[in-house]
């Protein structure tokens, strides 16, 4: 059952910075939202980082547990960082093997600001294989990421496809784990969050930084079904941390993102 949020952010936000607001709920226009979504469905979270306080559009959707497909790239990135396997986000990343994919942009050696933004997951395949098993199951133990379960395969675990059960988390989850990674409560540096804060920048406004990854899945026909935007928005020297989750017939990260961005634009974060 979806739950109605009423209140702007403008409100909460006040409430916040006069020290006033002690409750734990952030409240978000429902009719935005729903408004925003692709066919008024689908997951989204938002977590003021000062103050705690999170907004859930459908509890339930919220909840669920699903793959993350390329918003892994951040956790992947973080562990690589930390890992000492890459240091800086224009580095020389992936030496493209010379294999034509459907994706042009994959199509060449990319540093890794340009993988990261280009999605490129041979690229962050191989990042995962250097990494290690050991280190690689560490690290989303470490972090407490989703169910933990990468039996899958080092370098496909997080990539959903027919047969394969891919690890598996919540929109809630998603949006708690970017808050704690902002608030250092994750085992990673000052240094290592500075970088992935670089690979992250998606655009800025006269009203605030957005940060975000998407990631896009396809059913066992390869259709896509599933999109996701995973990331933070800074704004008038308050940060609130997001997750959103769409499903349904040609559905993709691009649409999960747009969602976010109008939501974030007409509550005036963005």
């Amino acid at each position: 059952m979806r739950t109605a949020f009423f209140a702007a952010f403008a409100a909460v936000a006040m409430l916040a910075a006069t020290g006033c607001a002690r409750r734990r709920d952030l409240h978000v226009p429902e009719d935005v939202v729903r408004g925003a979504l692709p066919g008024g469905a689908g997951a989204f979270v938002i977590v003021d980082c000062s103050s705690g306080a999170a907004g859930v559009f459908d509890a339930e959707a919220s909840a669920e547990r699903l793959p993350p497909c390329s918003t892994f790239k951040i956790w992947n990135a973080l562990a690589g960082l930390e890992a000492g396997v890459i240091s800086s986000a224009d580095e020389p990343f992936y030496k493209w093997d010379g294999q034509a994919r459907s994706i042009a942009a994959w199509n060449r050696d990319l540093t890794l600001r340009e993988a990261f933004q280009a999605s490129c997951v041979p690229a962050f395949q191989d990042l995962a294989r250097r990494i290690g098993r050991s280190r690689m199951q560490s690290w989303i133990e470490r972090i407490d990421y989703g169910d933990r379960d990468a039996s899958a395969g080092l370098d496909v675990f997080w990539l959903p496809a027919k047969g394969r059960k891919t690890v598996l988390i919540s929109p809630r989850e998603q949006a708690e784990l970017i808050r704690r990674l902002l608030a250092g409560e994750l085992p990673a540096s000052a240094k290592s969050r500075a970088v992935l804060k670089e690979l992250m920048t998606v655009r800025s406004t006269a009203r605030g930084t957005l940060y975000g990854k998407t990631g896009s899945g396809a059913d066992e026909a390869g259709a896509y079904v599933l999109g996701w935007f995973v990331g933070y928005v800074e704004s008038r020297g308050r940060t609130h941390a997001f997750a959103c989750a769409v499903k349904g017939k040609g559905v993709m990260g691009k649409d999960a993102r747009a969602a976010v961005e109008t939501i974030l634009e007409k509550s005036g974060l963005l």
